[in-house]
């Protein structure tokens, strides 16, 4: 809930370690340096600020600050002077320049999404903490070589930019497991060449009766529909158009209709002509209501690991029957030269006896226009992104899970990237204990 600038200026938030304060401010109130002893989490999003104050260094205790949808021009300098932050957002502004001393080193999650940023300082790479890093919609050649020796990375967001090729030191990060790069050079012009195929079936907006909304995401609306005289029940898409912090919806549409068919993929199964309004959208199959999400997207606190409920519990037979079919699914991406860049059990439906269905494709995108070792690469990248999952599913077994399982997540998850088994292999594994 926001506080009020009336509560703060009347000394009622005293001893506060979390401030929200969205109410149209065009100056930093003053008056937050009273709760420099206990201040933890300031929330500025949301107001018309271009400045923090040169002493900002004074909240000695700010772990998390957040200043998305303002009027920055320029990361603010004296962020680097709080030496405590671990998380800084700055979405959706209009940030040209970030100096070097604006970037702590305690910094373990970095949000530049949505801005205008050209190129970013070499002290980036001092970071060494950083686990998240979000860069979506920007104007971004390359990076600092000096990121190479952020080798805590996990997950990095580098859609909707300029990169004309990928930073080669990439691929061998030992813990990177999530990676969006759509809506780039190297890649439009395999995105285009998707929703343009010819092979892709289309259905006329007019023969779609919406019904109730499912669900609501960055990139789009979904709605349960009924199509064509049959009434036939499908789940439609509708997309925003603006750029999300995986990237731009349009990266996302050509990648749904370029996964193709699957059973336990929740992908396209036509694109929809004819909008009113031109918005672009997908039909994709309706999932039974017997299906729900495996996990929460990652906390503040977690950073890039999702929360499960606390009563989250399962026999092993059912753990490995959703593995397998994530990892069904990931193998069919694989193979059409796909990565699905969210990996992810928020990302995943499931139930006891239907298993595991994977859908969101926000962040994924396209390895066509890349040699095949660098694919290769990428893809070995992503099973520690299944490794990730197979720890989470095997630590919540109500009995011992299979000595394979365990090896087999551990071989996902080793620091060597090229050493990783393929989705092949992690799917023998599976079927071959689940038929024990």
């Amino acid at each position: 809930m926001d506080n009020t600038l009336a509560q703060l200026r009347a000394g009622r938030l005293a001893g506060a370690k979390r401030i929200d304060l969205s109410c149209g401010l065009t100056e930093f109130p003053r008056e937050l340096f009273d709760l420099s002893d206990s201040l933890e989490t300031l929330n500025l999003s949301g107001n018309a600020l271009s400045a923090l104050p040169d002493d900002l260094g004074r909240l000695h205790r700010l772990r998390v600050l957040f200043c998305s949808d303002n009027r920055f021009t320029e990361l603010p300098a004296s962020i680097g002077q709080c030496r405590e932050l671990g998380i800084v957002g700055f979405k959706a502004n209009h940030i040209r320049s970030v100096p070097a001393e604006a970037l702590p080193p305690s910094l373990r999650w970095l949000i530049l999404t949505d801005n205008q940023i050209e190129e970013l300082p070499d002290t980036l790479g001092q970071c060494t903490r950083m686990q998240k890093l979000m860069l979506a919609g920007n104007r971004l050649r390359t990076l600092p070589q000096s990121v190479a020796a952020c080798r805590q990375l996990e997950l990095l967001r580098i859609s909707a930019n300029r990169f004309e090729a990928l930073p080669e030191w990439l691929l061998s990060l030992p813990r990177l497991s999530w990676l969006a790069a759509a809506g780039n050079p190297f890649d439009t012009q395999a995105e285009d060449a998707a929703i343009t195929a010819q092979s892709v079936p289309h259905v006329d907006w007019r023969e779609l009766t919406l019904g109730k909304k499912l669900g609501e995401g960055a990139s789009g609306v979904i709605h349960q529909a009924a199509l064509g005289a049959s009434q036939q029940q499908v789940a439609v898409k509708l997309f925003k158009g603006a750029v999300t912090s995986d990237g731009w919806p349009h990266s996302e549409m050509a990648a749904c209709i370029a996964a193709g068919l699957h059973p336990t993929l929740i992908a396209a199964q036509s694109r929809i002509d004819g909008h009113p309004d031109g918005t672009e959208g997908l039909v994709m199959a309706l999932v039974a209501p017997s299906f729900i999400t495996l996990a929460g997207p990652p906390s503040l606190a977690s950073c890039t690991r999702d929360v499960y409920s606390d009563d989250a519990r399962w026999s092993c037979d059912v753990a490995l029957r959703i593995a397998r079919d994530i990892a069904s699914a990931m193998q069919h991406l694989h193979a059409q030269g796909l990565l699905h860049g969210d990996l992810y059990a928020h990302n995943i439906l499931w139930n006891a006896q239907g298993g595991g269905r994977l859908g969101d494709f926000g962040a994924a995108w396209m390895t066509r226009s890349l040699d095949a070792a660098q694919a290769l690469a990428l893809q070995r990248l992503e099973m520690r992104a299944f490794g990730c999952l197979l720890e989470e599913l095997l630590e919540r077994c109500s009995n011992t899970p299979p000595q394979a399982a365990t090896a087999l997540k551990d071989r996902c998850m080793q620091p060597d990237v090229t050493a990783r088994p393929s989705f092949a292999e992690a799917l023998s594994v599976l079927q071959r204990e689940l038929a024990q």
